[in-house]
């Protein structure tokens, strides 16, 4: 599909309760890792990027990876895999986009915000959250 038939828009993916002192990035398109941070405290961290959308919805950028002919998602890295070499854990976390309310993304597309997902950080055994992660929120912001 050609760029000029897609719209881009903003996304946001917040990390409630993060881990203090374990670095966390994006995933780039080349599985590098993109915008580490880590929370010192255990405040939010924050990423945002552009995706690109054409109705379906159908998900295009940078980040969006892509697993069979639907599923679509981003993954946040985690420690080692974030670049934190003396970090016990190497994680990633696969936060699904696929399913987004299309209102919600039209919104988006005409300029009244931002789609943010929020996420727990932090896994029931108390190490940082792994795998495919539930939404904890999606909203406009």
């Amino acid at each position: 599909m050609a760029r000029a038939d897609q719209t881009e828009i903003r996304m946001r993916i917040v990390i409630e309760n993060p881990l203090s002192g374990v670095l966390h990035s994006l995933q780039s398109k080349d599985g590098h890792p993109l915008d580490p941070k880590s929370s010192n405290s255990g405040e939010a961290l924050a990423f945002d990027f552009p995706v690109r959308i054409v109705p379906g919805p159908k998900f295009f950028g940078d980040q969006v990876r892509r697993e069979g002919p639907v599923r679509r998602f981003v993954y946040i890295r985690i420690g080692q895999s974030a670049g934190q070499h003396g970090s016990p854990w190497s994680r990633r976390m696969k936060i699904d986009i696929h399913d987004l309310d299309q209102g919600l993304l039209d919104r988006a597309a005409a300029g009244e915000g931002v789609v943010q997902i929020v996420v727990d950080g932090t896994a029931q055994d108390g190490t940082p959250a792994c795998a495919t992660v539930a939404r904890a929120g999606v909203r406009l912001a």
